[in-house]
This record gives structure tokens, C-alpha cells and sequence, in this order.
């Protein structure tokens, strides 16, 4: 199903009329259902009435409380506030309604909500602004019954929460852009669910993904591309030339598709190396692997990943491609459930390998800099 994530990665958020919705300083709420690409393969026809009823309900929390519902695709839907205790109390209520209705085959829906509060601005038609892509990640990090507010939003509300209402620090988390981390606090409330398994931010998945200093603006659509690409293939070469942005758009890709992977995506940085033979000892030490006497690095790392389902990232393989393909060949031969994600300057022109050349980045809008 389509959620905020994707929504707001391809700018499809078309609003009603502008006067109609808050602008400036802006609390969104964004919700979609756990679990909905399930429910449909198990009963799609019960899940269109099932997601019909939820819109219905969310539509009326959200209006009951002064909000906007402007975005509703699939599973997802997307409200604005004026005032973050308003979004607060409609995501209480629509919790509540969900949790309260009698779920029929193939139900029950859960919902996961985020709530943030930043300064957008409303321009042909959309809402424009990097709060609509923190709402959208924090969202994604929570779980069923659970909603999640950001440091920014906790702030506004916290002296203004209903009686009975109060707000669990979570900590610091790294969301999936890998820009600066966000303080999470789940709302909390009697009567509703307030134990949930952790949250699915980078900190809780292995990985040894670097956090980068800036947020992904710009390569939407690549990024789109690369994660297609990545389910339809176990080697997914980016190429490039240099500085053209391959690292960046391999690691953000890693952090999208890392759930996917349940032992974790690691990077391999060729960078350094100078000689091909330090190739499988440059991905052992990523994995955390150390050399067995007697036993070669290569055979010690593909060992180790034969039975793991996980997403390797080779980086800078230009000036080392023969050794790469080699060690890349050998993985996918040995080691069934890994995939292969390289960036280079050249294919590693290996069978089972697809590539991908990264377009020019367009120049930026003079008036949204």
C-alpha cells in the first residue's frame, strides 16, 4: 500500500482550497495501517470495506477537532492543525474509535500515527517543507495502537495534554533520512495500548550506517528507482562519475529498504584500499568478522553470510572492479538470501549484475532554496 512515506517522496500532497487549511507553522498528523499489504493479499474485497470505515473514522476525529484531512491514498491518511493540541487530541480519538469498532474478516485495523509540528508553506497546490518529510519518518518508525510525537510537538502539548494523558520519553532516534536524529514520546493514555516491541528507527536494526550531515532533498525519483530495482535483483550496481552523489544515494537507499533485511545492511568502503586483495578483509571488518587460522578471510566472510538475509554495500569499487566482482560473484553463488548493492565509476561486469547510471542532479528552484 501507498503510505506518507512514498506520498511525500513523490509529491503528490494536493490540498483543498488554500483557505481552507493552516499554513506558516503547521502540526501534521499522519497515520497508515500496520500490516496492510497482508490484510489485502488475505481479502481484498473485505479490506476495501475495512479501509473505507477507517478513513471514515479518522476523517471524523481529525474534523471534530479542528484539523484538515488534505491526503488520503490507500492506507495513508495525512491531516493539518493549527494547533498541535487539537492534532493530539484527534489522534487520542481516532485511536480510540478504531480500538472501540468491531473489526470484521479480515480485520482488526491498527494504526500507526506520527504528529510534528514545523514551518511549511502552501504553493500550487501543495504543501512544501522538510517537516512533511520528518512527520512521514516518524510515523514509519511506530507500531499499531502506538502514536509518536517529535521533540517539536511534545514541547507545544505537554502542558495542555488531557486528563489522564501523558507523554513517554522514547530517546533519541535516527530516522531513515540519516540526517539528525529526533527526540520520540509516545502519547500515552489509559485504556489505550501502551507496550509496543521497539521502534523500528536505525538504532534498533544492525547496521553500521553512517549518519549523514545533510537530509535527502532532490533524488526523490532515483531513490524510487534504486529501492524497484533493489527487489527485482540480488546486484544492484550504481554508477557514476565521481561526485555525482552515488554514495549518498546507496546509503539512503540502505536506510529505506533496512527492514527489510532482518540482519541488517553494512557498508564496505573501498575508498582506501589500494590493493584488491584487502577487499575481503575490508568487508569482514565490516561485519565484525575476524580472521580463523588456517582459514582464508573470503571463505570466513561467506561462511558467515551463507545463512544470514541481508544487504551489503560495496562503496568505491572503481579503482578495485576485478577484485569486487570477484568477491561479489563468490557471495552471490554462496550465500542465497544477501544482496548486493555497489556504487563505482564501472559496472563490475559479473553475471546476475544490474546496473544503474545516476542522472545529473537538475539545478534548484531560485525560489524554494
Amino acid at each position: 500500500m501507498i503510505s506518507p512515506v512514498a506520498l511525500v517522496a513523490s509529491g503528490t500532497y494536493a490540498v483543498p482550497a488554500m483557505g481552507e487549511l493552516p499554513s506558516g507553522n503547521v502540526t501534521f498528523l499522519f497515520t497508515d495501517v500496520e500490516g496492510s499489504t497482508q490484510l489485502l493479499e488475505r481479502d481484498s474485497a473485505g479490506m476495501a470495506g475495512l479501509l473505507a470505515r477507517h478513513h471514515e473514522i479518522l476523517r471524523e476525529a481529525v474534523e471534530h477537532h479542528d484539523g484538515q484531512v488534505f491526503e488520503t491514498f490507500g492506507d495513508a491518511v495525512c491531516a493539518a492543525f493549527s494547533r498541535p493540541s487539537d492534532a493530539v487530541a484527534a489522534a487520542l480519538a481516532g485511536q480510540q474509535a478504531l480500538l472501540a469498532e468491531r473489526w470484521p474478516e479480515p480485520g482488526p485495523i491498527r494504526v500507526r500515527m506520527g504528529v510534528h509540528t514545523g514551518e511549511v508553506e502552501l504553493g500550487e497546490g501543495h504543501y512544501i517543507g522538510a517537516p512533511l518529510f520528518r512527520v512521514a519518518r516518524l510515523m514509519a518508525i511506530g507500531h499499531g495502537g502506538q502514536v509518536l510525537l517529535s521533540t517539536a510537538s511534545a514541547a507545544l502539548v505537554r502542558g495542555s495534554l488531557p486528563p489522564g494523558t501523558g507523554l513517554k520519553d522514547m530517546g533519541s532516534h535516527r530516522l531513515k533520512d540519516l540526517a539528525e536524529a529526533e527526540g520520540v514520546f509516545q502519547l500515552a493514555q489509559s485504556g489505550l495500548p501502551e507496550d509496543f516491541p521497539a521502534l523500528r528507527s536505525l538504532e534498533s536494526l544492525p547496521n553500521n550506517l553512517p549518519a549523514q550531515l545533510t537530509s535527502f532533498v532532490g533524488r526523490e525519483k532515483d531513490l524510487a528507482e534504486i529501492k524497484r530495482l533493489l527487489g527485482a535483483s540480488r546486484l544492484l550496481t550504481i554508477t557514476g562519475s565521481g561526485g555525482s552523489g552515488k554514495t549518498r544515494l546507496a546509503l539512503q537507499a540502505a536506510a529505506d529498504v533496512l527492514d527489510h533485511f532482518p540482519d541488517g545492511a553494512w557498508l564496505a568502503d573501498m575508498g582506501p584500499l589500494t590493493e584488491g586483495q584487502l577487499v575481503p578483509q575490508t568487508v569482514a571488518t565490516a561485519l565484525g568478522l575476524h580472521e580463523e587460522p588456517g582459514q582464508p578471510i573470503q571463505s570466513t566472510v561467506l561462511h558467515w553470510l551463507s545463512g544470514k538475509r541481508l544487504l551489503l554495500v560495496v562503496d568505491n569499487c572503481e579503482h578495485l572492479v576485478d577484485a569486487c566482482a570477484r568477491l561479489a560473484e563468490a557471495i552471490l553463488r554462496s550465500c542465497p538470501h544477501v544482496q548486493v548493492l555497489a556504487t563505482s565509476r564501472a559496472a563490475l561486469a559479473i553475471g546476475g549484475e544490474t546496473t544503474w547510471r545516476i542522472p545529473s542532479l537538475g539545478l534548484a528552484d531560485p525560489d524554494h532554496l
